[in-house]
């Protein structure tokens, strides 16, 4: 880790003038991912301002119903808060599958929106990574790829967006808040995380000298309806092979409203907005219910090693829907193939107990 230089400021005006005066700054929240970063020698900023000092540490309500959230609210306290777990429940669902408890005590909501892959090529430093050093080519592609976007992917970048938060705000229109000397900018979530094309180092619609104040949670009625399903590897501190964040109302058998979206198979935290408009207005039913999962993932560039990922969302956003369809309560977090639906194999510590599951990956839980 290069020398650097720390700074803590008490206020937000003092906060974006240190780095509007230093290009080679970087604000610091929780520290979860910066710092990792930093040891490995792939984030080398030159001063890190402190944020945690200012007070942007708090929820507050919105006129309508919504909720404001500080940029430094930690995750743990967000998902504990009894307004998003009753208003917004795939937000609080989607934390607590993040991480374990402790990086969820540390990491904050604008940290999250920020970090970065955990795609291996990206942390390896003798590997071409575009990411890591622009024009340097993507060892992912011909390489293993497991882990990677099938969705939002170009011929310079397919690594995977990690954050579970993010699929959660994805779905409910949130508003991402920053502030620089130039004044105060409102950012559309849908607007924020940028896909990777020909500049996959360019991540975010935010300026280097910009800092997230807050975000945003609109008045969202069918979100009280809502859950947030995750399949991956082991039953915790792993990242989704694929997510989903979902909201639905149904009355007399047809879809009035619905929010989608899905983590684990896209470079961006991915609205499936072509699956919403097949559902709106249709039957509540297993088998529209696939046929708007096919529909959002027809465009999917698959390789050797992730092609499976198609399926598994498929069927992963097929039983969230019927859950919420037919009033199913959240299953337990903490379980491994909890459900223990006919189909699963031995392979994952997928806590849903989709059925459809691949039998390529081992099970350490001896799950049915």
């Amino acid at each position: 880790m290069r020398p650097f230089a720390y700074l803590k400021p008490v206020d937000v005006d003092e906060a974006v003038l240190a780095v509007a005066a230093d290009p080679g700054a970087r604000f610091l929240g929780g520290g979860t991912n910066l710092v990792d970063l930093m040891r490995e020698g792939i984030e080398r900023p030159a001063t890190v301002v402190d944020l945690t000092a200012l007070p942007l540490d708090e929820v507050h309500d919105l006129a309508g119903g919504g909720l404001r959230v500080g940029a430094l609210v930690r995750n743990s306290a967000l998902a504990a808060d009894r307004r998003v777990a009753a208003r917004y429940p795939m937000l609080a669902q989607a934390i607590l599958a993040g991480a374990s408890a402790q990086l969820r005590n540390m990491a904050t909501v604008g940290g999250n929106l920020l970090q970065r892959t955990r795609c291996p090529y990206f942390y390896d430093r003798e590997s071409a990574c575009n990411k890591r050093e622009p024009g340097a080519g993507c060892d992912a592609i011909g390489g293993f790829n497991r882990s990677h976007a099938v969705l939002g992917g170009s011929g310079s970048c397919i690594a995977t967006h990690p954050s579970d938060m993010c699929v959660a705000l994805a779905a409910l229109d949130a508003v991402v808040e920053a502030r620089s000397v130039r004044g105060v900018r409102r950012i559309p979530i849908a607007e924020f995380h940028l896909p990777p094309g020909d500049t996959p180092h360019v991540e975010t619609a935010l300026a280097a000298d910009e800092l997230i104040t807050a975000v945003e949670l609109p008045p969202v009625p069918v979100a009280a309806r809502s859950r947030y399903r995750k399949v991956r590897d082991r039953a915790s501190y792993a990242f989704a092979l694929v997510s989903v964040a979902a909201a639905l109302e149904v009355r007399d058998g047809v879809v009035t409203d619905v929010r989608l979206a899905l983590g684990g198979v896209a470079t961006t935290p991915w609205r499936a907005r072509e699956a919403e408009r097949l559902l709106l207005g249709g039957p509540a039913n297993e088998e529209a219910y696939r046929r708007a999962a096919e529909a959002e993932l027809a465009p999917a560039a698959v390789r050797p090693g992730n092609a499976f990922k198609t399926g598994l969302a498929r069927a992963t956003v097929a039983a969230t829907l019927r859950d919420l369809g037919e009033g199913i309560a959240e299953t337990p977090r903490d379980l491994t193939d909890e459900e223990g639906i006919a189909g699963m194999p031995r392979g994952l510590t997928d806590e849903e107990g989709i059925a459809g599951m691949p039998r390529d990956l081992t099970d350490e839980e001896g799950t049915a």
